[in-house]
């Protein structure tokens, strides 16, 4: 089979699924890690288009950014710090991890949650190793249902992940990231992942990407966002799309 045919199948079966809909391919961007660099933040929410912004918790200038970004009409995502595999790194504040208690769990999840204003979905900070864990995910997913219509976004650090199935089976609306724009700073970087983005979006109609506050991400989002457009892609708030499914 032809890689043309294998796509022209997968599409048929995604409309047949109701993960395509008519009109052209979407897009949907959200930028991850706000909560700490007022600037970069503040630079972030200037993109132009609907992109969505995921704030950390109990940071420095959660509340500020996560303000701001509703006020620009963008929408706003819980960055929730979900223990990694190799833990390198401080335990940051609203951190998940894989010691607590169901108790424990729920406490700081409402704490992380709270602090985020305007949020309306969760999704998670880092997470290799709590994103592997069953009853973890399932508690998560019950904190989700236990408020508005909340919806999660799976960052996708593992692909051993659980967390989508969890989500879709409790009946949360849910996704997963497709493209990580920059795995590293460098501006060739994200162009290759950009266009890697377009062209996923291109084959099955639509593409969730995360990039990062870096100086070589926002630089090339301003000056490539705007173009989407002329190409025949829609930038789409991450909303959108669950509503599409």
């Amino acid at each position: 089979m032809t890689a043309a045919i294998k796509t022209c199948v997968a599409v048929l079966l995604m409309l047949a699924a109701g993960l395509v809909v008519a009109g052209p391919p979407r897009v949907a961007i959200i930028i991850d890690d706000l909560g700490y660099a007022l600037d970069a933040g503040r630079r972030a929410i200037a993109l132009p288009g609907p992109v969505t912004y995921a704030v950390l918790p109990g940071a420095p200038r959660t509340a500020i950014l996560a303000n701001n970004a509703h006020e620009n009409g963008k929408e706003v995502l819980l960055h929730l710090p979900l223990q990694a595999y190799s833990e390198d790194q401080a335990q940051e504040p609203g951190g998940i991890n894989l010691d607590m208690s169901r108790e424990e769990f729920g406490a700081t999840f409402e704490a992380a949650f709270a602090s985020v204003p305007h949020a309306i979905g969760v999704n998670g900070h880092r997470g290799s190793l709590l994103t592997r864990h069953p009853g973890h995910m399932q508690w998560l997913m019950e904190e989700l249902l236990a408020r508005d219509d909340l919806f999660f976004i799976d960052s996708y650090t593992t692909h051993k992940s659980v967390a989508l199935q969890l989500a879709r089976e409790s009946g949360i609306r849910a996704m997963r990231r497709d493209v990580f724009l920059d795995p590293d700073r460098l501006p060739g970087t994200v162009a290759r992942e950009f266009e890697r983005m377009k062209q996923l979006a291109r084959e099955r109609g639509f593409a969730v990407a995360i990039g990062h506050p870096y100086p070589a991400t926002l630089e090339f989002l301003e000056r490539e966002l705007p173009n989407l457009e002329a190409e025949g892609l829609e930038l789409v708030a991450i909303s959108a799309l669950l509503g599409s499914q």
